[in-house]
């Protein structure tokens, strides 16, 4: 079998608990190689749950993830050192917050953000660091010139793409994003989103997506998954979900009744 053949990321029965909370439950799914997921709900329907778990920030309550490494072999997350999560996280992962100021380090300069996730996983030439980082900065349409500034003096969006230049500057194969336009003015929010777009194409990355913005879901994701209380009410092919919605909550969510 080939190796795109087989999923990238396996999530079976994930089941997460607060005290007598529920998260979420009994969520299971495949992401292939070059895949975008959306997992789109309103507030407390359990999205931002299901993506620490695969992310491995949250233990579940029950089930589990399983991830393929780059040397083919499938691996239980759980199982996983901390040293290795580490490790995955700055190499075969990334992860877009909301807030880029969560995602990046505000004191250091944009070059830096970008340059300390390539230290992380073995570069040490100064000069081929800061031109890589240049490289990425003009991928994300940030001014090379402003490589020297902090992040404190970009303004919300070009904070988002600096998060995104330092989340993909080691090549991943996924990408977790938490409301990657959220907070954004909508002029900046399209911006945005057509550079993620882009990128996601370009690189044939595999991402999961959290959003209550349908339009994110119908314009980065080839599938959609529809979450309510905790569980997945409705999942299928983006085009299908939003276009002919099965389910009543989908159907009033397409229709925009629910808050977001």
């Amino acid at each position: 079998m080939m190796e795109n053949e087989r999923p990238l990321l396996v999530a079976e029965n994930l089941t997460k608990w607060y005290g007598r909370q529920l998260g979420c439950r009994d969520i299971s799914f495949d992401l292939y190689e070059g895949e975008v997921l959306a997992v789109v709900g309103e507030s407390g329907s359990g999205k931002s749950t299901l993506l620490q778990l695969l992310s491995v920030q949250l233990e579940p309550s029950a089930g589990r993830v399983s991830y393929r490494m780059r040397d083919g072999i499938t691996r239980d997350l759980a199982t996983l050192s901390e040293a290795e999560r580490r490790f995955l996280l700055r190499t075969d992962w990334g992860y877009v917050h909301q807030d880029p100021t969560l995602g990046l380090r505000m004191a250091v300069s944009a070059g830096a953000n970008v340059g300390e996730r390539l230290m992380a996983v073995g570069w040490r030439h100064y000069g081929r660091i800061r031109t890589t980082a240049i490289d990425w900065l003009d991928r994300v349409e940030i001014d090379s010139g402003r490589i020297d500034e902090s992040p404190r003096s970009y303004s919300g969006g070009m904070r988002q793409r600096l998060q995104i230049a330092r989340n993909l500057v080691t090549n991943p194969r996924l990408i977790f994003m938490d409301e990657p336009t959220g907070g954004l003015d909508v002029s900046v929010q399209a911006r945005v989103l057509d550079l993620l777009r882009g990128i996601v194409a370009e690189f044939d990355l595999a991402a999961i997506i959290v959003t209550h913005d349908l339009a994110v879901a119908r314009l980065l994701a080839h599938r959609t998954m529809v979450m309510k209380g905790g569980a997945v009410i409705e999942t299928g092919l983006t085009d299908q979900v939003l276009d002919d919605p099965q389910e009543p909550y989908t159907q009033l969510l397409v229709s925009s009744i629910l808050p977001p």
